[in-house]
């Protein structure tokens, strides 16, 4: 359980640790933010196809994997179409997001967040201390620009610094609470976990095509996003190599 404790928590504290710097830049051009998003994506397919993918397969099949990896897509699909949420937008001025839809942002960030923390507590579970130590890096460092983009926008319309803090810190609140659903789910029920490391790496494969990659490339910068993905990518498959 302190295993548990110290790399979940580590993993759920990237977002507060990313939301700092920008409590300090108010203004992020649309090239840095594509880059930190498609950055991210890397370092999530990366996570999900050398991690959370494999390990599955391994203490299961085939058919076990594709169960686990289609319920995954269709269950945020359903979120993504009945949960009212919207998405960072495309604009130079971020204070032209309105009150609305920043909290709607909050939404959406704690929905994405959901099968993050689900896979960290789903992996820490897992006999296998490499594979934990993994997802919680590979979640952790994906948190750190989601943490940015968050507090940018709230900061960028707040005179204080404390509530984009706040808001940060209840969507990592959110996130931990699903980890340690997924941990005590798989503790309780070990034949469930290649169901669940299928069901995570499904959910987070989803949320890299769906959300980080269209809009890394939604203002031109398709080749610094395309060279940060890559790089993102290296970086969880050299984590995995040198834990192994």
């Amino acid at each position: 359980m302190e295993h548990y404790l110290v790399l979940s928590g580590l993993s759920a504290l990237g977002t507060i640790a990313g939301s700092l710097p920008a409590l300090l830049i108010r203004n992020l051009s649309h090239r840095g933010k594509d880059i930190l998003l498609a950055y991210s994506a890397g370092v999530m397919v990366a996570a999900s196809t050398y991690g959370l993918i494999p390990s599955a397969l391994k203490l299961s099949n085939l058919y076990v994997l594709t169960f686990g990896i289609v319920l995954g897509t269709v269950l945020l699909t359903l979120l993504e179409r009945y949960i009212p949420h919207t998405d960072p937008a495309h604009d130079s001025d971020a204070a032209a997001v309105s009150s609305a839809s920043r909290m709607l942002l909050i939404m959406s960030m704690t929905l994405h967040n959901l099968p993050e923390g689900l896979s960290t507590g789903i992996s820490l579970a897992d006999q296998d201390p490499q594979l934990g130590a993994i997802v919680s890096f590979a979640i952790g460092v994906q948190n750190l620009p989601e943490g940015f983009l968050i507090a940018l926008v709230f900061a960028s319309t707040q005179s204080r610094m404390l509530k984009p803090v706040l808001y940060v810190c209840g969507v990592t609140a959110a996130e931990w609470f699903a980890s340690l659903l997924g941990y005590n789910f798989g503790s309780e029920l070990r034949f469930l976990i290649p169901y669940g490391l299928a069901f995570a790496g499904g959910a987070m494969l989803y949320i890299v095509y769906k959300e980080l990659i269209p809009e890394s490339h939604g203002d031109g910068n398709e080749t610094p996003a395309t060279f940060a993905f890559i790089f993102g990518t290296l970086t969880m498959i050299g984590l995995t190599h040198w834990l192994d």
